[in-house]
């Protein structure tokens, strides 16, 4: 797997668990599926940001997201 890819993939698991996280604390029970989600994301973040040599900016973030959404476009 591609680490744009993994690292795209990282973040939108890590965002769509934030609602979970969320709701399950606000409804006063275990986060279950918001963590294992969040540990999911992290790993392929991790992944991402040590199997790329030069690693990642915060200023290049954006650039990746496109850049791999439009490569599935084209």
């Amino acid at each position: 797997m591609d680490t744009d890819l993994m690292l795209v993939i990282g973040l939108a698991i890590c965002t769509l668990a934030i609602p979970s996280l969320l709701s399950a604390f606000s409804e006063s029970r275990p986060p279950r599926t918001g963590a294992i989600m969040v540990l999911i994301g992290g790993v392929l973040l991790a992944l991402a940001l040590t199997q790329k040599p030069s690693g990642y900016t915060f200023a290049e973030i954006p650039d990746v997201i496109f850049r791999v959404i439009g490569r599935f476009l084209n």
